[in-house]
């Protein structure tokens, strides 16, 4: 009985891929917590900021608009009788206060009423864009499109898609080579364990990290290509459909990372990473699509998961080079410390969160039945 309104949809996900986010951008750097004797909500009551900027009002407004819309998507998708507008702002309102409140106790945040009440506009003017998308029909249509392309179960691999653009903005020092953490988690344990007797324990390599060889930059370029459009083709309904993601993807991986370049060093060299490797890499992306276009569900999957953990191998067995760590230094300590807050994990971790997902679909018992 009305399993419609069960329905699972994307927007889940993404509600708490995005609460996630709005957590680390409003905390970041995380640093240097103190009690400073002054309640947690004295900020409520304080004076309004004598100096705020037009960057300030749009970033608090705009911080929050995706959160509202999104949460108030996905409860008109799953409880159509709630009041989706009234819960998503009230949501909202609950994050930001949790989330001032809470930089009560860092030095480099300021916890501001104006920023409260900013965020809470925003989160009520998405949840308001995404009720008039309902009266005016768009969701609906959204729902009859969705059902045409995507089989039943694909909310997770549908967030994970809508995610991995907004990964390739961190730079990285292999194109479309996310995931190449291990070096900095070393770095970070280190840092963290210096003077304790654990830093013995810390396990050390034997052989330091090398630059990747261009074959590998080659292999790391294609497969990065071919894992999003693996992971949609097991999703997709006809064959006609994964052609057109798979262009969609080459696309949107081109775009983003162009835009990733013209960020960081200028609309300029917006296309300067493109070398003779990305070429050859995909040239071998465009074949494998076309070959893996013809292939079951499960098989693209399968492949995908194999593809994943030979590329974090490969990125997490090579070094990054000087020049890409004054790169980041641009992001993290100059204008793009608030961006890079909100990216930077997504860079990170995307690639493991598809191997949780590849993992969890190929074991499930289930799986056949949408396949």
């Amino acid at each position: 009985m009305r399993t419609s309104h069960l329905r699972k949809t994307a927007a889940w996900p993404l509600v708490w891929i995005y609460a996630v986010l709005i957590v680390y951008a409003s905390l970041y750097p995380f640093d240097n917590w103190r009690i400073q004797g002054i309640a947690p909500w004295a900020f409520l009551t304080a004076p309004l900021p004598r100096y705020w900027t037009g960057f300030d009002v749009l970033s608090n407004v705009l911080g929050y608009a995706p959160f509202g819309f999104l949460l108030a998507l996905a409860l008109h998708r799953t409880r159509r009788r709630w009041p989706a507008i009234l819960l998503a702002t009230m949501a909202a309102a609950a994050l930001s206060l949790l989330m001032e409140s809470l930089q009560m106790f860092l030095p480099v945040r300021v916890p501001s009423n104006v920023d409260a009440a900013l965020n809470l506009c925003g989160a009520f003017l998405g949840a308001v864009t995404a009720r008039a998308m309902e009266w005016v029909g768009l969701l609906d249509r959204w729902s009859r499109f969705r059902d045409r392309w995507f089989v039943s179960d694909a909310s997770g691999a549908m967030a994970l898609l809508a995610v991995w653009p907004l990964a390739l903005l961190f730079p990285v020092p292999v194109t479309f080579g996310l995931g190449q953490v291990l070096e900095r988690v070393e770095a970070t344990l280190v840092h963290v364990l210096e003077d304790s007797f654990l830093l013995e324990w810390l396990p050390l390599r034997e052989v330091e990290l090398q630059p990747m060889l261009p074959v590998s930059e080659i292999l790391c370029v294609t497969i990065g290509l071919l894992l999003p459009s693996l992971l949609a083709f097991g999703v997709l309904r006809q064959w006609r459909q994964r052609i057109t993601v798979a262009l969609l993807v080459v696309l949107v991986g081109f775009l983003a990372s162009a835009l990733s370049a013209a960020l960081t060093y200028g609309p300029a060299h917006a296309w300067d990473w493109v070398s003779s490797e990305v070429w050859v890499g995909l040239a071998g992306a465009v074949l494998g699509m076309a070959v893996m276009s013809f292939s079951s569900p499960r098989m693209c999957w399968v492949l995908a998961l194999a593809a994943l953990v030979w590329q974090l191998s490969l990125l997490n067995n090579a070094s990054a080079d000087a020049y890409f760590a004054l790169t980041l230094q641009t992001w993290e300590q100059g204008r793009f410390i608030r961006f890079h807050g909100l990216i930077q994990w997504l860079g990170w971790l995307w690639p493991y969160a598809l191997l949780l997902y590849l993992v969890g679909r190929l074991s499930s018992a289930g799986d056949s039945a949408d396949v």
